[in-house]
């Protein structure tokens, strides 16, 4: 089979399933699940899977609410991941729920002409993206193994090709102190809160000495009890970013620093506990190529330049681009002013131009892995596991 013919064939089948993906998409950003809590988005969504005739694993690689669903049998194989877990306080504000329904429309229109193009491919349920790095841990437990190349499309703004996506370490900071009465016996007491201050004010400082790529931030997750008690405990929880991971291990040594001040300057006990860190997104730069020509075909726009280089968030899909060739661009919903993480573009998800990136997205993968199949340069450098 040509391209044009399983184009048009992958395009067919994706107008079956588009009413069924706006849906479901909507359902999704309805009823937002946190982290490795997505009971109900991932069976929905691997029930369209199954339903479109994909062989799936659920509860891969031991954690409830991942899938590994499989169609095809060519000698390509392509990943395509889908994320559904939604942000604590603002919901899908990160735009998942069209992540997910992309990858599910993408898969269904890649499976129609699969074997006519010489494709497998696995549609990857991966939870916890928001901090829990569920594609690390599918990474870890073979999930990928077999795979050479993968891809997902993630809402934004405006369509962007290569993203800047950093890394990032994720931290849980303690301190322990010893509680007295705040005003008859202050001398008694270890200030576990005043210690965590002495830290931010450090942290604070340090700022004007970090690269314009870097990022630290955090929230505080518990300082005290009560006014009139000295806090025998205070915690935080911090992100770090740089643009890579060997950045990111300079970094988080200054910052580790800082945290230790506040214990030296207190007396407070400190307990640091770091969770795997998400790796940069190494885009891949001949999947990048197709996927702009099929994304260009339907209508995106990638001209302003100026928006390719600016710093944006960080992924565990970064870490699988390190494993294999990938792509993450991200589709635009026409959300301006409003951007990730914020509830009014948790709202843009389910408009109309939404609904679009949904189609648009699943269909420019799915042509995308179609060409990478047909090309015989492309297919033969992914199955070689060259970049």
């Amino acid at each position: 089979m040509d391209a044009s013919k399983a184009k048009d064939a992958a395009r067919k089948r994706l107008d079956e399933a588009r009413e069924g993906l706006v849906e479901l998409s909507h359902r999704i950003q309805a009823h937002p699940e946190l982290k490795f809590e997505e009971t109900e988005s991932s069976a929905w969504s691997a029930d369209a899977l199954e339903e479109g005739g994909f062989e799936v694993e659920r509860a891969a690689c031991e954690l409830p609410t991942a899938f590994v669903a499989r169609a095809g049998s060519g000698p390509l194989h392509i990943a395509i991941c889908a994320e559904y877990d939604a942000l604590p306080g603002v919901g899908h504000a990160c735009g998942h729920n069209i992540i997910a329904t992309a990858a599910i429309g993408a898969g269904l229109a890649a499976a129609a002409v699969a074997d006519d193009v010489g494709l497998t491919v696995s549609v990857m349920g991966t939870p916890g993206e928001e901090g829990g790095g569920g594609k690390i841990l599918m990474l870890d437990r073979g999930a990928f193994e077999g795979q050479h190349a993968a891809m997902m499309v993630h809402p934004g703004p405006f369509d962007t090709l290569e993203p800047m996506m950093t890394a990032v370490q994720q931290w849980r900071i303690k301190y322990t102190g010893k509680s007295a009465h705040a005003a008859a016996a202050p001398q008694e007491g270890i200030n576990a809160a005043d210690a965590l201050t002495v830290a931010q004010v450090a942290i604070g400082l340090m700022r004007q000495h970090i690269r314009p790529t870097d990022r630290v931030h955090g929230i505080v997750t518990d300082g005290g009890d009560a006014p009139n008690i000295i806090p025998s405990h205070s915690a935080a929880r911090y992100s770090v970013r740089a643009r890579s991971l060997e950045r990111l291990d300079r970094i988080c040594g200054q910052i580790e620093r800082c945290f230790e001040a506040g214990a030296t300057a207190t007396g407070a006990t400190l307990e640091i506990k770091r969770s795997a860190p998400y790796a940069q997104m190494e885009h891949d730069h001949g999947m990048v190529e197709v996927y702009r020509a099929n994304a260009e075909a339907l209508g995106r726009n990638f001209s302003d330049a100026a928006r390719q280089d600016l710093s944006g968030g960080s992924t565990d899909m970064g870490n699988v681009s390190l494993a294999m060739p990938s792509i993450h661009p991200m589709i635009g919903i026409d959300s301006s002013p409003a951007v990730n993480h914020q509830p009014e573009f948790a709202a843009h998800t389910i408009t109309p131009a939404g609904d679009q990136a949904i189609y648009d997205g699943a269909l420019a993968m799915a042509w995308t892995a179609i060409d990478l199949a047909l090309d015989p340069k492309e297919s033969k450098r992914l199955l070689a596991g060259r970049r």
